[in-house]
């Protein structure tokens, strides 16, 4: 899965590769840090995701004490000064995230060599810097995860989270329910093993026909790569849930974020105090256009 990148490094870093400008000198370490891993220490601060603050420690960008590290095995606590090309990690605040209905069209990457726009562009301004859970291709729409937070992110991302992603799938061609069964049990097509599925028809529309898919891996153009198996040919994508968190009437482009008490619940109290959840988050709707 390629690097998931926030909208605040394509506004605020421009052509800067990965520069965390969002640094400030005057900032001081993140409060009540509990020990961890540099690169999750970094991505907890809402500056890049794990992977990137890895790249960053190779590239000899970050010192804690002073020291710049050679490893990103260093486990850092509260009392570590921890540094990103010499200026400190911002105020680690409690993690945040979104439900925003992704149009088609959109790229869910930081910039495209082709200049096609993204979904970090396409978000309202008033937004923190934020990086999606997965990603959606340009082609797909409905619900995409957004959060302030790397290390949620990739928690939230993992097959091995078990969370069930379900799609309104638009396909042009016909199949049967028995074949749609035959997923259940996964498949094998082109070397590549997709793991249960469920599936069923939700009707039929001309020489086009709607499915309902669920399914927990996520890997790249399953569903597409599904369908064609079928004898298939998808014409239209629609995301409508991640695990808990459904797309409901969000119109395209519209952002809400989830309350930080519903996000608590539905990770747990263990996982919710590691990731520095705490509070209650106030659920505002952002609309396309209101920026």
């Amino acid at each position: 899965m390629a690097d998931k990148v926030g909208r605040g490094a394509s506004k605020r870093q421009g052509a800067r590769k990965g520069a965390p400008e969002a640094l400030t000198p005057e900032a001081s370490p993140p409060k009540g840090l509990a020990p961890m891993r540099i690169a999750k220490a970094i991505a907890h601060a809402g500056l890049c995701s794990r992977r990137d603050a890895e790249r960053w420690i190779e590239q000899g960008r970050v010192a804690v004490n002073g020291k710049v590290l050679a490893t990103a095995a260093h486990v850092v606590g509260a009392a570590d000064r921890i540094t990103v090309d010499g200026k400190k990690l911002p105020q680690t605040e409690a993690p945040r995230l979104w439900r925003y209905h992704k149009p088609k069209g959109l790229l869910t990457s930081h910039k495209d060599p082709q200049g096609r726009r993204t979904v970090f562009e396409a978000l309202p301004p008033e937004l923190p810097r934020v990086v999606s859970v997965g990603r959606l291709d340009i082609a797909t729409e409905g619900l995409l995860l957004l959060t302030t937070d790397g290390a949620l992110a990739r928690h939230l991302e993992l097959p091995s989270t078990g969370w069930l992603r379900r799609y309104r799938v638009r396909a042009h061609g016909r199949v049967s329910q028995g074949a749609l069964d035959a997923l259940a049990d996964g498949v094998t097509i082109d070397g590549i093993h997709y793991g249960p599925v469920e599936a069923r028809i939700d009707r039929e529309q001309g020489s086009n026909i709607w499915l309902m898919l669920g399914l927990r891996e996520g890997k790249n153009r399953e569903v597409k790569r599904l369908a064609e198996h079928l004898g298939l040919t998808v014409n239209r994508l629609i995301r409508i849930s991640f695990g808990p968190f459904a797309l409901g009437d969000l119109e395209p482009g519209a952002v809400k974020e989830v309350k930080g008490r519903a996000l608590v619940d539905q990770l747990g109290a263990s996982l919710a105090q590691e990731l520095g959840l705490r509070g209650v988050t106030r659920e505002v709707t952002h609309r396309k256009g209101s920026r």
